[in-house]
Formats: structure tokens, sequence, C-alpha cells
């Protein structure tokens, strides 16, 4: 299910890509307008969009799947993106602070341990933004975008998803109200679009964009097991060993008798 990382970037270097990449951005900056100090870690092609956090954060590195493959980037600078196991990301317990996900659960074939692997690598107050395909929306219909292939997600399935792996959705966002035409003159309107789309909470965006917190303490059923009393016995005394012959002495008379 998983798109070649070329045709990803080729994508973003047209001009439908380049507004999806800035109405997208829009919903990012609406959820973390601020990443200083933060480690951000991306994951799926996250590159179009870590341009937001890259200056500010602590580090920030993209992680890729081996099966999309992996592009150099920053470009003209030292690489921050690597080919790595989806499922085994080389980083320790709770590294990252904030975890961006870009075409990559609608991609992954087990996204329920993806996300599982996620909750690892996060900080227990670490953040979690994740930008899914609708499947309710117009840019899921055409596979001429990146957002048309692998799986794509109502609100209650992602809500179901992150519940599931031991997340909370903390928010929600849309993106991608326009059609996906590369006509100049939807391109050009595609902020009223977007104004319109949100103003009036329409149901066919392209994307979902929806931040989760990381359930540290999972919650264990209060009920219990009855407990069954067995009553206590008075102790026994063992008799001694002279008794003993003396009963077994006086048994033996009255049975001769």
């Amino acid at each position: 299910m998983t798109i070649d990382v070329i045709d990803l970037r080729d994508f973003y270097s047209q001009r439908l890509g380049i507004v999806a990449r800035l109405l997208i951005n829009r919903g990012l900056k609406a959820c973390w307008p601020d990443a200083a100090g933060q480690r951000v870690l991306g994951l799926g092609y996250p590159t179009p969009y870590l341009g937001l956090f890259r200056e500010d954060a602590e580090r920030c590195i993209a992680f890729m799947p081996a099966a999309q493959g992996v592009l150099k980037w920053p470009t003209g600078r030292p690489a921050l993106a690597t080919l790595i196991d989806e499922f085994s990301m080389p980083l320790p317990d709770a590294a990252v602070d904030r975890i961006l996900l870009v075409h990559s659960l609608e991609m992954s074939d087990d996204p329920e341990r993806l996300l599982r692997e996620v909750w690892r690598v996060l900080s227990p107050s670490g953040r979690l933004i994740a930008v899914i395909p609708n499947r309710r929306g117009v840019w899921t219909r055409t596979d001429n975008t990146p957002f048309g292939h692998g799986r794509p997600y109502s609100r209650a399935q992602i809500t179901q998803l992150l519940r599931q792996t031991w997340f909370t959705p903390a928010s929600w966002g849309e993106a991608l109200f326009l059609p996906p035409v590369g006509n100049s003159w939807f391109l050009r309107s595609a902020m009223a679009w977007e104004r319109v789309g949100a103003a009036l909470s329409l149901p066919f965006a392209g994307v979902h964009i929806v931040e989760a917190t990381k359930q540290v303490y999972r919650a264990i059923p209060a009920g219990r097991e009855r407990t069954r009393l067995i009553p206590s016995l008075e102790p026994v005394l063992v008799p001694s060993s002279t008794a003993t012959r003396d009963k077994l002495s006086e048994s033996r008379v009255g049975k001769g008798a």
C-alpha cells in the first residue's frame, strides 16, 4: 500500500502539491504554534512540513519507512532524514517530545503496531499530530495525489485506533477543502475554500489533522475477587513416643483379655 518516495517528491514539486503543503501547514501551525527547545520527529514523508519546526526545535529529524524509500533532507545541509523499520525505530524509550505523522498511518500495513512503537518513543508529556486522509473527502477519490492512496479514515475510526494504542485525542482540525484540481483558478481561490469549509464545518475536507496525547497510566478494572475465609483449627499436640508405647501396650493387653 506504500507509495514510492519519488512519487511523493514529484507531487510536492507541482503547484497542487505546493498549495496542499501550505494549507496543511496552516493547520499544523494552529496546533503547534511553537516548538522551541523540543525534540521533533517526523514519520512517513514529513519533510514538506518539518520546515515549520526545524529552526526553533532542539533537534528535528525525519524517519522514512523502508518500503517507501528515503530522500536526502534538507538539501545543502547535513542530512536529517534516514531509512528505518517503522515497527522498530532506532530510538530509546521516551526520546522525543513531538511526533508528526504524514503519509504514514494510511500507508502502514499494521497501523496499530506502528502507533504502539510511536507511543514507546514519545515522552510522557509528548504530543502527536497525525495528518490522515478523510474517507469522506474528495481527495481520496482520485489517485493523482498521495492522499488517494492507502486507507482513509473517518473521525470515529481515528478515535478508536488512538484509544486502542494508548493515545487520547486532544484537538481536531481539517484541511484541503478545495477539489484536487490543478486548475489555476481553483488554486488561486484555495484560501477562500478553506475559510468557507471551516466556517460551515463541512465534512468533505481532504485530511483530518488530529493532535493526541500519550496515556501514561492505563485504566485498570476495579473489580475484586471475593475472598473465601477458611476457619482456623486448633493445633493438635503430637503424643510423645513414651505415651504412644503405653497406649499400644494397653491395647494389646485388652485384646489378650
